[in-house]
C-alpha cells in the first residue's frame, strides 16, 4: 500500500469512526442502525425463528407510531412490564422467556421521547401501560392510562392488543426530535438517552462485544444496567442476545451465578 493510499485509508477510517460517534447519541440511532443491519438480534428456543435486527427495528418504528395514537409524546410516561407472552405461575416480572415484546415496547416509547418505567408500581399513573395480558389485572390504571397487552387472549375491550395493532402500523420512523439530554428511563433515578448510549459504548469496549458475540440475559430487565448490558450494548455491536433456554453464551448479563465465563453485572453497567 502506497503512502498516499495508506493516509487516505486512515482518514476514511477516522471519518467513519467519528461519524458513528456523532450519530450514536440517542436510542433511536441504534434502531435506525439496526434497520440496515444483517444478522440475528434475539434467539430463544421458544421462538420458531430468530428475530432479525431488521425486523426488530421495523417493529420498533411501528410501535412508536402505534403508541402515538394513544397519546405518547415527548416527556410523557410509559410503564412497561417485562415478562413472557404466556406467563406461568413460576414466571416473575422482569425476566424474558420467549419473546422480547417488552424490550420492543421500551424502544418504541423511547422513539417518541417518552420516559419509560420498566418496573412499574401496582398503581400506574402513565399515558400507557404495556404488559402481558395475564398480568394486567395486577395493575390499577390511572384514569388517563391506556392499557396495551402482549400475549393473550385479551378479553377486556378497553385493552388494546399490542401485537395485532402493531402488525398494521406504519413501518416508517416515527416523527419528532429526541436529544441526548432527554430523559428516557426511570429506574433508581431517571437516565437520559445520552447517559445510556455512552454507557453502552463503554460496555462494548470493556467486554470486547462484536457481531460474533452472544449475550445471555439472566438478570431481570428492570434496571438501567440490565438494559444497557442486555439490550443497548449488544445492539450497538451487532451481537446476538439469547434468553429463555439453556444455551451457554459468550457473555452473560446476570445478578447471580451463570455458566458463562464472562459475566456483566447490571451494577457494573449502570451510568454513574
Amino acid at each position: 500500500m502506497g503512502e498516499a493510499t495508506y493516509i487516505g485509508f486512515v482518514a476514511a477510517l477516522f471519518f467513519i469512526t467519528g461519524t458513528e460517534r456523532r450519530h450514536m447519541q440517542v436510542l433511536g440511532d441504534l434502531v435506525a442502525q439496526a434497520r440496515n443491519r444483517d444478522g440475528v438480534l434475539f434467539r430463544s428456543p421458544e421462538r420458531s425463528t430468530p428475530y432479525s435486527y431488521s425486523d426488530f427495528a421495523t417493529n420498533a418504528w411501528k410501535g412508536g407510531n402505534l403508541l402515538r395514537h394513544y397519546g405518547v409524546r415527548h416527556g410523557t410516561r410509559v410503564a412497561v412490564v417485562v415478562g413472557p407472552k404466556e406467563p406461568t405461575d413460576e414466571d416473575q416480572p422482569g425476566y424474558l422467556r420467549g419473546a422480547p415484546d417488552a424490550l420492543l415496547a421500551f424502544l418504541a416509547a423511547a422513539l417518541d421521547g417518552a420516559v419509560v418505567d420498566m418496573d412499574p408500581p401496582n398503581a400506574v399513573d402513565a399515558t400507557a401501560l404495556i404488559a402481558p395480558a395475564a398480568w394486567l389485572d395486577r395493575y390499577t390504571q390511572g384514569p388517563g392510562t391506556k392499557g396495551l397487552a402482549y400475549g393473550g387472549p385479551v378479553e377486556d375491550p378497553t385493552i388494546a392488543q399490542f401485537e395485532r395493532e402493531l402488525w398494521s402500523e406504519n413501518p416508517l420512523q416515527p416523527p419528532g426530535e429526541v436529544s441526548p439530554e432527554d430523559d428516557v428511563l426511570a429506574a433508581d433515578r431517571t437516565y437520559t438517552h445520552g447517559e445510556l448510549m455512552a454507557e453502552s459504548g463503554r460496555v462494548v469496549a470493556d467486554y470486547d462485544i462484536d457481531a460474533e458475540t452472544t449475550v445471555a440475559l439472566r438478570a431481570p430487565m428492570t434496571t438501567a444496567g440490565a438494559v444497557v448490558a442486555g439490550l443497548l450494548a449488544p445492539m450497538r455491536a451487532g451481537a446476538t442476545v439469547v434468553f429463555g433456554g439453556d444455551e451457554i453464551a459468550d457473555i452473560a448479563v446476570a445478578d447471580g451465578d451463570a455458566p458463562e465465563e464472562t459475566v456483566v453485572r447490571p451494577d457494573d453497567a449502570t451510568p454513574s
